[in-house]
C-alpha cells in the first residue's frame, strides 16, 4: 500500500509536468495561429477576413474530428466526468493531444470559445494514461486524472490553489485530505514550468482599487445579477446546441453556424476569439479601446449608447460561444464566462456611475464579475473566488470576491441544482456526486451484476422437464423460455414442490399451466437508480435481464446488488 502511494506522489509530479507543457503547447499554438492569420491586417474594422476566419477554423476542426479522429472531443470537462462515472477513469490516449490540435485552430482562426476545457481533457486524458500504464487501482487512476485536470488549470492560468480547488469542486467526488497532497504536487509542478517559460506575470494585470466596504451593497447587486446571467448563459447555451445538433448534415450545421457567427463579429468586433483583450482593456479602465466596428467611434460620445453596446456584447457572447462549438469548433465555456463575467461587472459599474448615485472603481467590479458569473455557471464558488484572485492579483480585492461569487451562486441555485458541465450527463443519471451511496450507485453497472447460472425451461415443456431442470440445477428459480430465447415467466421450486414427486403427472402437467410473469423486467443498460426502484415497488429478490432485442439474459439479485456495493464502496474509498 506504501509502495502504490509512493508511487502516486512521483507520478502526480510527473503528470503536473507533462500537463505544464501541454499548457504551453496549446497557448504557443493559439498565438502562432493568430498572429500568422491576422499580423498583416490593420484593424478588425477594416479586414473582412476576421468575419470568415472563425468559420474556417470551425471547417478544419469538424474534419480533424470527424474523419481523422472519428471521435467526439467537445465539452472536454463534461467527457472527463463521463468517463470517471461509465468508463473506469479510463481516457483514449489521443485525448493528450487531439484536444490541444483541435482547439488551437478553432481558437486561433478566432472561435468565440475558451482552451481551458479542451486542456483539461488532455490534462486528464495525460493523468488517466500515464496511472493505468504504471498499473494503478481505480481509485489512484482517478486520481492521477484528477491531478491532471488540477495541473492543466494550474498551468494554463499560474494558478495552483485554483487548480485543486476546481478539480475538487467539479470534477472529483467523497475525497478526503489525502487527495489534498497529489493534487497540489501535480498542480504546483505545472505553475512551476508555466513560470519558467512564461514568467511570472498574472495573466490579467489590472488596475485595482483598495476595497471600500460602503460598496458592499453595490457588490450584493453584481452577485444578483451575474447569478441571472449565469442562469441565462447556461440555457442559452445548452439551448442553442441542442437546437443546432437537430440539424442532421454537421456540414449543413456548420454554415449556419458560421454565417451565424460572422455576423455577430460584424456587429460586435469583440466576440471575435477568446475575448481576453477586451476583458484586460476593461480591468485597466480602457473600455473605450474596445472595437466598436460598424457602429464607429460615435458610440463613444454618447455614455448610454456605449454602455447599452456592451450590454448587446455581453447578451451575444453566449450565442457566438454556442455557435461556434456547435458548428465543428472545439472548446469550452470557461474563457467566454470569465469574459461575459467581465462584462456584467462593467456593465452594472457603468450603469451605477451613470445614474449618479454613487461612483464605483469599475475595474474592480469587472474583477468581481468574472468571479460572479463563474460561480454560477460552473457552480463552483471557492474556484471562482481563488481563481479571480491568483490571475489578476487582486487579493486584497477577495471580500467583494466573496460576496459576489457566493450571492451569484445562491441566486442560481433557486433555479438550477447543476452547473454547465454537469446538468446533461444527471439527466441521463451519469453523474457521480460528492454522496457516498449516489456515486456508488452511479459506478456500478447492470451488466456487470447479471447472474447467469439459472437453468431455463421452454414454454411448450412439461413438468417432467422442470424435475429434470431440478436435478442439475443449484437454484430455486427457472426462468421460461420460448425456443427463440425470449423470457416467458418462471417457475419456482415452490410451484412444483407438491406435484413432483407424482411421477403420473410429469407429462400431462404443461409448463405453461404453472408458470408465473415476473414482477418485473430489467434491461442490461438500465441505470442502477431504476434497478432499485423496481426492486423497491415489487419486493423481489430476482428479477430477469432482456437485452435490447427482448431476449433473456439471466437474472440481478438483491444480495447480488449488495455485495457489489460493498465492493465497489471499498474500491473508491479513501480511507
Amino acid at each position: 500500500m506504501k509502495t502504490e502511494k509512493t508511487k502516486l506522489l512521483l507520478l502526480a509530479v510527473l503528470v503536473g509536468l507533462l500537463c505544464g507543457c501541454a499548457a504551453i503547447l496549446l497557448k504557443w499554438l493559439i498565438s502562432i495561429i493568430q498572429e500568422g492569420l491576422t499580423s498583416w491586417i490593420d484593424t478588425s474594422a477594416e479586414g473582412l477576413l476576421y468575419l470568415v476566419y472563425p468559420g474556417i477554423g470551425m471547417l478544419l476542426s469538424l474534419i480533424f474530428v470527424r474523419y481523422l479522429l472519428k471521435d467526439d472531443i467537445g465539452h472536454g470537462v463534461t467527457k472527463v466526468l463521463q468517463a470517471v462515472s461509465k468508463n473506469d477513469s479510463n481516457i483514449k490516449a489521443h485525448n493528450t493531444w487531439s484536444s490541444i490540435a483541435a482547439s488551437s485552430v478553432t481558437i486561433g482562426f478566432g472561435g468565440s470559445v475558451g482552451a481551458e476545457a479542451p486542456i483539461v481533457y488532455s490534462g486528464a486524458a495525460i493523468g488517466s494514461v500515464v496511472a493505468r500504464r504504471a498499473g494503478l487501482s481505480y481509485k489512484n487512476v482517478t486520481m492521477l486524472l484528477g491531478c491532471g485536470a488540477a495541473a492543466a488549470i494550474a498551468g494554463t492560468f499560474k494558478a495552483p490553489l485554483a487548480g485543486v480547488l476546481f478539480t475538487l469542486e467539479i470534477l472529483m467526488f467523497n475525497m478526503s485530505m489525502n487527495a489534498i497532497l497529489p493534487l497540489l504536487l501535480s498542480s504546483v509542478t505545472a505553475t512551476v514550468v508555466t513560470y519558467i517559460f512564461m514568467g511570472n506575470d498574472v495573466q490579467f494585470a489590472g488596475t485595482i482599487e483598495a476595497f471600500r466596504i460602503g460598496n458592499i451593497p453595490f457588490y450584493l447587486i453584481l452577485g444578483i445579477f451575474c447569478g441571472f446571467m449565469s442562469l441565462y448563459f447556461m440555457r442559452v447555451t445548452l439551448k442553442v446546441e441542442d437546437r443546432m445538433r437537430h440539424l442532421g448534415n454537421p456540414f449543413w450545421r456548420w454554415i449556419i453556424c458560421a454565417a451565424l457567427l460572422g455576423v455577430l463579429i460584424f456587429l460586435f468586433p469583440p466576440l471575435y476569439g477568446e475575448g481576453y483583450h477586451s476583458l484586460s482593456l476593461m480591468l485597466n479602465n480602457n473600455p473605450g479601446e474596445v472595437s466598436m466596428a460598424v457602429f464607429g467611434d460615435h458610440l463613444l460620445k454618447n455614455e448610454w449608447l456605449f454602455l447599452l453596446y456592451f450590454a448587446a456584447i455581453l447578451l451575444f457572447k453566449v450565442f457566438a460561444t454556442a455557435f461556434t462549438n456547435a458548428g465543428g469548433g472545439v472548446g469550452g465555456t470557461f474563457g467566454p464566462t470569465l469574459v461575459s463575467g467581465g462584462l456584467a461587472g462593467f456593465v452594472i459599474a457603468r450603469l451605477i456611475n451613470l445614474s449618479g448615485i454613487a461612483g464605483v472603481p469599475e475595474a474592480n467590479f469587472v474583477l468581481a464579475g468574472m468571479g460572479g458569473l463563474m460561480a454560477g455557471v460552473m457552480q463552483a464558488p471557492m474556484t471562482a473566488i481563488f481563481l479571480i484572485a491568483e490571475i489578476t492579483g487582486g487579493y486584497e480585492l477577495l471580500i467583494p470576491l466573496i460576496i459576489t461569487a457566493s450571492i451569484s451562486y445562491a441566486t442560481i441555485r433557486f433555479f438550477e441544482h447543476y452547473s454547465i458541465y454537469t446538468k446533461r450527463i444527471a439527466a441521463q443519471g451519469e453523474l457521480l456526486t460528492h454522496d457516498s451511496d449516489q456515486a456508488v450507485l452511479t459506478l456500478l453497472k447492470t451488466g456487470d451484476l447479471i447472474e447467469h447460472d439459472f437453468t431455463p425451461v421452454y414454454a411448450d415443456g412439461t413438468l417432467g422437464d422442470v424435475v429434470d431442470a431440478i436435478s442439475r440445477s443449484s437454484r430455486n428459480l427457472f426462468p421460461v423460455l420460448d425456443h427463440e430465447g425470449r423470457f416467458q415467466g418462471v417457475v419456482t421450486l415452490d410451484d412444483v414442490r407438491g406435484m413432483m414427486f407424482d411421477r403420473s403427472r410429469y407429462d400431462s402437467v404443461k409448463i405453461g399451466s404453472i408458470m408465473k410473469s415476473a414482477p418485473a423486467f430489467i434491461y442490461q443498460d438500465e441505470k442502477m437508480d431504476s434497478v432499485m426502484d423496481k426492486f423497491e415497488s415489487t419486493q423481489a429478490w430476482n428479477l430477469p435481464v432482456m437485452d435490447d432485442e427482448n431476449k433473456y439474459l439471466g437474472f440481478v439479485s438483491k444480495s447480488k446488488i449488495f455485495s457489489s456495493y460493498r465492493d465497489q464502496l471499498k474500491v473508491v474509498s479513501n480511507e
